[in-house]
């Protein structure tokens, strides 16, 4: 018997707790993925001039933090709401430095062939954003992101202004198949639709 318990005691408390959406207070479900924070706005704002007004997102982020106490560094899934399309940025926001645009990204998924992410060609700014980069090539974009459901880790270098060597800053995927699932399924969870 106290065998029998002793395991059923092991198995409860060795299963990863489920994550279960919250509402913040600052209007938008929220779940917690592993190592990603998926989130919904509450209302969708068709006019929006940036992607929060009309997309649900999910991130993850370095260890490494700015002085604003957020990630020097992230990866933010963002499914726009209206047509349902995933794109995938890249934020660079250390205290000191910035991204030299003349040297590529560099994403590195174990055992793959690293993939490089030049300014211009395979990255852009959009919006009013200067420190983050979403990849402009669909067909890559849709890759990159197939790759990022089947890793569990990847590792993000980034050349600074300044430096010679990048910064590499290795990044959990763990939760992103979770993430995803979450703005599916919160896309169209507001009043006017």
């Amino acid at each position: 018997m106290r065998k029998a318990i002793g395991l059923v005691a092991f198995v409860l408390l060795s299963t990863p707790a489920a994550a279960e959406p919250f509402h913040h207070p600052f209007g938008e479900w929220r779940e917690y993925n592993r190592d990603w924070l998926a989130a919904c706005p509450d209302v969708i704002d068709e006019d929006a001039t940036d992607f929060y007004g009309y997309s649900c997102f999910a991130s993850t982020g370095s260890r490494e933090l700015n002085g604003a106490n957020l990630p020097a560094y992230k990866l933010t899934l963002i499914q726009n709401r209206l047509d349902g399309t995933v794109d995938l940025a890249i934020t660079v926001s250390p205290d000191s430095g910035e991204y030299d645009p003349v040297r590529p990204i560099v994403l590195e998924f174990g055992g793959e062939a690293p993939i490089a992410l030049a300014m211009g060609t395979d990255i852009e700014t959009r919006f009013n954003t200067v420190n983050q980069f979403f990849i402009a090539d669909p067909g890559q974009r849709d890759a990159i992101i197939a790759t990022m459901k089947e890793r569990n880790a990847v590792t993000l270098s980034v050349p600074l202004l300044g430096q010679e060597q990048p910064i590499e800053t290795w990044l959990s995927l763990r939760g992103v198949l979770a993430s995803l699932d979450f703005m599916e399924t919160y896309a169209r969870r507001v009043a006017q639709y």
